[in-house]
């Protein structure tokens, strides 16, 4: 299959970036042919606010550009990772007539919601969900902490709604998490144009021996992430288990504080994937103490690849992902109390911790693995291309089939 992944990069790198280079990497190892069309946020600085405005709205530039590149790759589809602010939605339109099927991943609920996560002011909001125009948003500032630059985000989202582009342009949604494609729908995506594909990890880390007796926390360093609430709870455990936190962000300053205060607490900054595997092959739990609903949580399936269960949240997608008392253990949102408990539970019950270790590896393999992943995907791309041309799809399927040595549509790809 002939195949073009887009993405648009954030200044800061985050899981959406792992997401579309694993898929990429996924799909080429496989052996389809696979193109790339990306730009990256750290252009913004030389682009004017008119025409940064405008470029969110509608990227002329990026249209022409792909519309070029579907045609000449002969594209089967076109999958959309991140598409905000640089691509803009015109890309859509430049896939379809490129001749593409169109595919967007939903990382985050960017367009039902403008600052991406639906929380505010440390809980979940709602208040925009199923508006037309995010008018909320503006009022608290939600992106960015700017009024005038909520105002961009929901002016554009708002504008494509009455365009129709999010019900007509993209031939399939892909939302991580079953709860994700819950809210998106009541946040006024087609259900019929929505399907479920988990992230996945590969290649597979191999299971570790989680002897190192400490809890670990990946991820960024903010509010949203529940960071207020794993202190408080490793502040009441006291020296019962030592907690382990990698990750930079916002709330770097209090977690230094908090590290000089309690002597259970070592904050290691960023890391790399391989050390990061290594830490949570050798941790009790990875803690994942979330206060929005997430899309899915990629650390939490690599904690599983490595045989880790996971104390999270009760909460959106972290409740879909984990098994309570089988592959984790959940906890109420923000509830220290809760977190300290199941902590404890875990401590006092080395059989269950052995059990769960068990079950979290087997859960990856049943589940997350790449050779699985590699199959939803496709059966995404056949059901876009489904959609967006009948006819191309026979032919595709006959192209891709055991009895044809070759894709008839192959085009060779620089890597």
């Amino acid at each position: 299959m002939n195949i073009i992944v887009a993405h648009n990069f954030y200044q800061q790198p985050g899981g959406e970036d792992q997401v579309f280079a694993a898929e990429v990497d996924l799909l080429r190892r496989f052996g389809h042919n696979v193109e790339t069309f990306v730009l990256h946020n750290d252009a913004i600085a030389q682009i004017g606010r008119a025409r940064m405005i405008a470029a969110t709205m509608w990227n002329h530039q990026t249209y022409r550009s792909l519309r070029q590149l579907a045609r000449a790759t002969r594209a089967d589809v076109v999958h959309f990772h991140n598409t905000f602010p640089l691509i803009s939605p015109a890309a859509y339109k430049a896939a379809r007539d490129g001749g593409a099927a169109v595919v967007q991943t939903l990382h985050n609920f960017r367009v039902i919601c403008p600052a991406a996560l639906l929380f505010r002011d440390g809980h979940v909001c709602e208040s925009c969900l199923g508006r037309r125009f995010a008018w909320p948003g503006i009022v608290h500032g939600c992106y960015r902490s700017s009024h005038s630059g909520t105002a961009v985000v929901a002016g554009m989202v708002a504008g494509h709604r009455m365009l129709r582009t999010w019900q007509r342009a993209v031939d399939v949604y892909i939302a991580p998490t079953a709860s994700a494609r819950s809210k998106l729908i009541e946040g006024g995506l087609p259900a019929a144009s929505l399907a479920v594909k988990p992230n996945f990890v590969d290649p597979d880390p191999g299971p570790g021996r989680g002897g190192g007796g400490y809890a670990l926390f990946v991820g960024r360093l903010s509010q949203e992430k529940g960071l207020e609430t794993l202190l408080a709870a490793w502040l009441a455990l006291g020296a019962a288990m030592p907690l382990k936190i990698v990750g930079d962000g916002p709330l770097a300053p209090v977690v230094s504080e908090a590290v000089s205060r309690q002597g259970n607490i070592e904050w290691l900054g960023r890391r790399p994937l391989d050390e990061v595997y290594r830490l949570l092959g050798e941790a009790a739990a990875l803690v994942f103490p979330s206060r929005c609903y997430e899309t899915f949580g990629r650390v939490i399936i690599e904690a599983f690849a490595k045989g880790t269960p996971v104390i999270a949240s009760r909460l959106g997608a972290m409740a879909d992902l984990i098994q309570d008392g089988r592959t984790g253990l959940l906890f109420e949102p923000g509830n220290v109390g809760d977190l300290v408990r199941q902590v404890q539970r875990l401590l006092g019950d080395p059989t269950l911790l052995s059990e769960m270790r068990v079950a979290a590896r087997s859960e990856y393999e049943s589940h997350y693995t790449g050779t699985q992943n590699q199959e939803q995907l496709l059966a995404v791309y056949e059901r876009a291309i489904r959609v967006r041309r009948p006819e191309r799809a026979r032919a595709t399927r006959l192209n891709n089939s055991p009895e044809c040595p070759r894709p008839v549509t192959t085009c060779p790809m620089p890597i």
